[in-house]
């Protein structure tokens, strides 16, 4: 006879009591929470077929719902060719999309881990963390980070041969975890960071708050910057210009929704771009957009506790100054000669310029996205040519650059060539 279960020799126990009469039905029924007909079938099966009445029919044998042989060495062997280094999960999911077989996940893990296709992992060490509860509106908080990592496998490699790094920026909305924007970039450089955030507010609007780290591109992290608040990165000061604040995160868990994204990504999207055939950036990039996100969306993200978008609407003079906003912006002074030396170049002003110009002037001087430069002061943009190397100095320079020539005369009406009689 096959050793009893906890549960069967309690069942067994019942029954003899009941046998032996120091129990009624009744009780017999609510002790073991079935009814009174059950427990007479219990009764008279026990009586004929002794401690075997307790047994399941079922004990030693195959399920009735089990899966066939067949199917599980079909599902192993598509697992083993076309899915070796999936997840469970994952695993599943791409079975019913693309093979039509429907599966639990449990089934696939344990098949998995028989198999040796799938070793599971050891419980970390748990520490203490508060919870934070999600943000109320879709755009309320965006958190924001960058990650390094062999994204195309293989498939895209460096100029030595060796496969890349490639640098995946990505936003993820607090409210919803709905990825608002990713693409891949060469780096988490200042140019990288803000063509992203050109292109989001440009789609999305902004968000009243972005969580990010303390990486140098969004924070400066010199000791000095503890007693001058007026150091700013130029995605601080960015950041500043269209009033969006910045949350710096002083841990990878207190952003942890987007550093979950980034561990999920690197194990789905990385085999997804494998069985899409992606090979380069430019080509992750379209997929990203076209497909996956969507796709991403729909499968992970979460209703918001209230509806609505709160981005706040780029205004008219957002959109009017979105070049000298998202621009590196440095300052230069203006030389004797109405000359400007940067980054060891020099650039000559023109003689007319809308305002009137002097010698040690300081110009702001802004590199756009799209690589041109320009030098503006008070609000006005100059005019000025490249030069092909460092000017001569001359005796005559002109005092000032205004908005004409230096040379120009009044015609002969101008008040200049009036007596005072006459312009009274």
């Amino acid at each position: 006879m096959a050793a009893l279960t906890e549960k069967e020799r309690t069942r067994l126990d019942v029954v003899k009591r009941l046998l032996l009469g120091e129990i009624t039905n009744e009780t017999a029924a609510r002790i073991l929470g079935i009814s009174i007909r059950q427990v007479k079938r219990l009764k008279k099966k026990v009586r004929s077929e002794g401690e075997n009445a307790v047994l399941h029919k079922l004990r030693g044998k195959p399920g009735n719902h089990r899966i066939e042989k067949a199917v599980k060495d079909h599902v192993l062997t598509v697992i083993k060719q076309i899915y070796p280094d999936f997840k469970p999960t994952f695993a599943t999911e791409k079975l019913a999309e693309n093979h039509g077989i429907h599966i639990s996940y449990g089934t696939t893990r344990l098949w998995m881990i028989e198999k040796g296709l799938w070793k599971p992992r050891k419980q970390r060490k748990i520490t203490y963390r508060s919870w934070r509860p999600r943000k109320d509106y879709y755009g309320e908080l965006v958190q924001f980070d960058g990650s390094y990592h062999h994204w195309l496998e293989e498939r895209y490699s460096d100029d030595n041969g060796d496969s890349a790094e490639v640098c995946l920026l990505a936003a993820i909305d607090d409210a919803t975890g709905q990825i608002t924007r990713a693409t891949f970039s060469a780096n988490e450089g200042v140019v990288a960071v803000l063509t992203f955030w050109r292109d989001y507010v440009l789609t999305h609007s902004k968000p009243l708050a972005i969580y990010l780290d303390s990486f140098s591109t969004y924070k400066i992290n010199h000791k000095t910057a503890v007693d001058n608040k007026e150091l700013m990165t130029q995605f601080e000061r960015t950041m500043k210009d269209l009033s969006i604040k910045l949350i710096t995160a002083h841990s990878p868990e207190a952003k942890g929704r987007v550093e979950r994204l980034f561990g999920t990504l690197q194990d789905r999207l990385v085999r997804e771009m494998r069985l899409d055939g992606i090979n380069t950036p430019e080509e992750g990039n379209k997929f990203l957009k076209e497909k996956y996100i969507q796709k991403f969306n729909t499968r992970f993200s979460v209703t918001p506790e209230k509806e609505g978008d709160v981005h706040g609407p780029l205004s008219e003079t957002d959109r009017k100054n979105l070049n000298r906003i998202f621009s590196i912006q440095s300052t230069r002074r203006i030389n004797n000669d109405f000359t400007i030396q940067f980054k060891n170049n020099w650039y000559q002003l023109s003689e007319v310029q809308p305002r009137t110009i002097r010698p040690r002037e300081i110009v702001l001087v802004e590199e756009w996205l799209d690589q041109t430069l320009h030098f503006s002061i008070r609000e006005h943009y100059l005019a000025y040519v490249p030069l092909p190397e460092r000017p001569r100095k001359e005796k005559k320079q002109p005092v000032i650059l205004t908005t004409h020539r230096l040379n120009w005369k009044p015609p002969a009406d101008h008040p200049w060539r009036k007596g005072f009689e006459q312009r009274s």
